[in-house]
């Protein structure tokens, strides 16, 4: 029988399970799945994340987006309003430094959304984000 599910996956390296358990567990409130001594799952906003010990991420380059620097590769999640407000509030009370603010991207363009991108304790870059239309998200 076909499943209905859809769900993203993504596996990615960090340095330290412990650390990457408190992370994502404890400061964005991902809970834990499956694990051994080499990975970690998370539910990752209803999606699959898979934190493999590894080392650190990989070198960042920066890209341009909206006239600023983003850092590339990077994963995140397009969150409504209310749950991105509350994981910026999350993040800002746990003391997480961010590598760009939350603020608001594509100002009175289609697209426009808010968003914060901030590192992960092995480097891995996220975005987190919220479109003012979600319907715009793949607009061209």
């Amino acid at each position: 029988m076909p499943s209905t599910i859809t769900q993203f996956h993504l596996a990615f390296p960090v340095r330290d399970l412990d650390e990457a358990r408190g992370f994502y567990g404890g400061v964005i409130g991902c809970p834990q799945g499956r694990s051994d001594v080499n990975y970690q799952d998370f539910d990752f906003f209803g999606h699959h994340l898979v934190a493999h010990l590894g080392g650190d991420s990989q070198p960042v380059l920066d890209s341009r987006f909206d006239g600023e620097a983003v850092p590339v590769p990077h994963f995140g999640m397009n969150l409504d309003r209310e749950a991105w407000e509350t994981l910026a509030k999350r993040l800002r009370a746990a003391g997480i430094a961010f590598a760009e603010e939350p603020h608001l991207r594509l100002k009175g363009k289609p697209g426009q959304h808010v968003t914060m991108f901030l590192f992960d304790p092995s480097g891995n870059a996220l975005e987190f984000k919220s479109f003012d239309d979600p319907e715009q998200t793949f607009i061209p």
